[in-house]
């Protein structure tokens, strides 16, 4: 008597090659990671400057992944997962370990649920854009605007104090009641509402090709001379820019709503 014979198992297909051009956007997200990690070593180290600057760094690398991808048309959805993933890790976990190790570690269990509390609305900011993409009804000069503050700029926020400490003033901006007020100020600016400039898309007219490239070299010195203190007048400039972009937002929302009287609303 033949005995049965075993069903065959569907063959599995082979993953697919990936080219060099579709790796180096994935690669340069890991490196971020990498960076946003060390961050924590390092101030785990008390090493708060060189923290501070990995964060930088993972904030640059998360600038040029996405821009790398799409010169090189490797953009995927695996590497829009491992962007959004990297967002997290660096830009809500590492900044929130970062200011409890420097700071809050003296509120006792209140500055652990604050450093949690940010990251969750990091978390939260980052989910919500992630469906925001998939909202193809929405017109094209929304494109120019974040909804909240977007995760690189929460970070650079909420790290104000210890970039401005750097110059002096430590015993105030190293207090815990300064850094509570900013970690539940920029988590609750992260989650909301608050229509703030993307700058992605914003196309230099040829005549200020030459001036852009100059203060761009300019800064670049201001970075490299007193480096603190230039990142925190950046971010300074950064929080005046919420009204404006606020108030453009507005009108042009009034415009594509001619039903609305113009409120914009």
């Amino acid at each position: 008597m033949k005995r049965p014979r075993a069903p065959r198992l569907p063959r599995r297909r082979p993953l697919p090659s990936l080219s060099i051009n579709r790796m180096i956007p994935n690669i340069l997200t890991l490196l971020a990671v990498a960076a946003g990690l060390t961050s924590m070593r390092f101030a785990l180290q008390d090493r708060w400057e060189h923290a501070v600057l990995a964060i930088g760094t993972a904030a640059v690398l998360d600038a040029l992944d996405g821009r790398v991808a799409r010169l090189l048309k490797g953009s995927s959805k695996f590497g829009a997962e491992l962007d959004s993933l990297s967002d997290f890790v660096c830009f809500g976990v590492a900044p929130a370990m970062v200011l409890y190790l420097w700071a809050m570690q003296e509120a006792g269990r209140g500055g652990w649920i604050l450093c949690m509390l940010f990251a969750m609305c990091m978390g939260l900011r980052l989910a919500r854009f992630n469906v925001s993409l998939e909202d193809e009804n929405a017109p094209p000069w929304k494109a120019n605007f974040f909804t909240g503050t977007p995760a690189p700029a929460g970070a650079g926020l909420v790290l104000l104090p210890m970039m401005l400490s750097f110059q002096g003033g430590e015993a105030f901006f190293r207090n815990p009641w300064t850094v509570a007020f900013l970690l539940l100020a920029v988590g609750a600016l992260t989650v909301s509402a608050i229509p703030t400039y993307s700058f992605k898309k914003v196309k230099i007219p040829n005549r200020w090709i030459l001036p852009t490239m100059l203060i761009v070299a300019g800064l670049a010195a201001f970075i490299v001379s007193v480096p603190w203190l230039t990142m925190s007048a950046i971010m300074i400039l950064y929080i005046c820019s919420i009204p404006i972009s606020y108030q453009a937002h507005r009108r042009l929302e009034a415009k594509g709503n001619p039903d609305d009287g113009g409120s914009g609303a």
